[in-house]
């Protein structure tokens, strides 16, 4: 009856469609000749099939849309205002769905998300251009109002479909990127440190986790190859702050599954594919030199500098800025170098150099925004996931259980925390590793208080963790 019932709403909505379509093309016939109207119709047409079929069809749909915007690909710029109209209608639609089928009791992780937008809202009154922290902190806003219901409904009592296409995603995604730097030489993620990271944060440590929970063996030595094949493109990328954040979520990982050969044959590919590379893809800009794993890798061919060269500058100049506005920043995701600039040059859907630069810290970068007063609501919530991830990890220590659905999400948040020492990108809400990542932190608080019973020492039937049987590694 259900099945019919929304058969029947669907015939009587593309019947509707049909008509008004006929009508404009009669009335208004110019509308089907202009390029922004056949985009926008394009646009509405994807938003309402993703929202049709919200939890299983938004995510990746709006995973897709960013990584689009921020990528070397075709009319970049129509993404780049295409992600915010995304992210907003499937925020609003997210909670409108959210509501009409799960009671709602706000959490601790929903008043500090609303204190950061005050927060970033309230800096814009110190900012030189008080517009750009005012629309970076609706953007905020957006993405933990899309948090806080939309990504919840991608997981919600589908853990394990969620994960599975989250797997399957991952893998094409690999295998596009290897096509796209390896057959036709194109730099599709723009730059090195972009490529590290969707590699370090992302698909190594899914791919690890992925060939443990592996139904067979065919799945389990396919995704093998998949993670050697991240490892290839996060060597190549020469990008030291992904290197080490998949280096410490895949040690940890192995370390509390007590299976201490998985690891030892990882470190040896990993160091395996680290000594070819440099043959392969040279360190772009090496000095003759550079000849060592520890003079390529470590200290990009730069010894004197050392290992932070290229670090200490930019966090300098922002620890300045700091103690030149300690209280209330320089207003949420724009700095100093915006001063004395004429308004006109300042983008209206994205970051440039004129309203921001680079920190080399995602820490350091949101306290020069917001000061001191201001990065306490950033800061609890950065505390309220490391503590979360905490719990899970506990859990898989003391079951040595991999399928709980909690664990991979950790497993990359872990990896972006790390990661987010080195790079600014943890609140830069246009970048598409910052929405991954901060999605999948409203996903987990669903899921820590299962991993938290089991620690407790109860029985807990209900968790949602995949029945399968774990195959051993054997082949890694």
């Amino acid at each position: 009856m259900n099945r019919w019932r929304d058969g029947l709403h669907l015939a009587l909505i593309i019947a509707i469609c049909f008509i008004v379509t006929g009508l404009l093309v009669l009335v208004r016939p110019g509308y089907f000749t202009d390029m922004q109207y056949l985009g926008g119709l394009l646009l509405l047409e994807a938003l309402v099939a993703a929202i049709w079929k919200y939890d299983q069809r938004f995510f990746p749909v709006l995973i897709l849309v960013f990584l689009l915007a921020g990528t070397n690909v075709p009319v970049a710029g129509i993404w780049n205002a295409v992600r915010w109209v995304v992210l907003g209608a499937g925020a609003l639609a997210g909670m409108a769905i959210y509501l009409k089928n799960y009671p709602f009791s706000a959490q601790l992780i929903h008043w500090i998300a609303l204190s950061c937008v005050v927060a970033a809202t309230t800096s814009a009154e110190v900012s030189s251009f008080p517009k750009q922290p005012l629309l970076k902190a609706l953007s905020l806003f957006l993405l933990f109002l899309y948090g806080s219901f939309g990504a919840r409904l991608a997981i919600a009592g589908r853990e394990k479909k969620f994960l599975a296409s989250l797997l399957w995603g991952c893998e094409a995604l690999i295998y596009f990127t290897a096509l796209q730097y390896f057959i036709l030489h194109r730099e599709f993620f723009g730059n090195p440190n972009s490529l590290g990271a969707v590699m370090g944060i992302v698909a190594v440590p899914l791919m690890l986790w992925g060939i443990w929970v592996a139904e067979d063996v065919r799945i389990q030595r396919r995704r093998l190859f998949a993670l050697i094949l991240s490892l290839i493109l996060l060597f190549t990328s020469y990008a030291r702050a992904s290197i080490v954040a998949a280096t410490v979520s895949c040690i940890l990982f192995c370390l509390l599954l007590r299976n201490y050969r998985a690891l030892i044959k990882g470190l040896a590919i990993a160091f395996a594919i680290a000594i070819v590379v440099p043959y392969v893809v040279p360190l772009p800009n090496s000095p003759a030199a550079a000849t060592t794993l520890r003079s390529r890798f470590l200290f990009k061919g730069k010894e004197q500098a050392g290992a932070l060269g290229s670090r200490k500058p930019v966090w300098d100049t922002t620890i300045s800025s700091i103690e030149q506005h300690p209280w209330f920043g320089t207003g949420f995701g724009t700095t100093l170098s915006a001063f004395d600039t004429d308004a006109n040059q300042v983008a209206n859907f994205s970051s440039t150099t004129v309203t921001t630069r680079e920190h080399g810290n995602s820490y350091l970068a949101i306290t020069e925004g917001v000061g001191l007063v201001g990065v306490v609501p950033f800061l609890s919530l950065i505390i309220l996931t490391i503590f979360n991830i905490a719990r899970v990890l506990r859990y898989l220590f003391h079951t040595r259980d991999p399928n709980f659905a909690a664990v991979p999400i950790a497993l990359v948040l872990m990896a972006g925390l790390v990661h987010a020492m080195f790079e600014d990108w943890l609140f830069a809400v246009g970048y598409y590793t910052c929405v991954f990542f901060w999605a999948f932190g409203f996903m987990l608080v669903d899921l820590v208080p299962l991993a938290s019973q089991v620690n407790d020492g109860r029985d807990l039937p209900q968790m949602h963790i995949p029945q399968e049987t774990v195959l051993v590694p054997s082949v890694i």
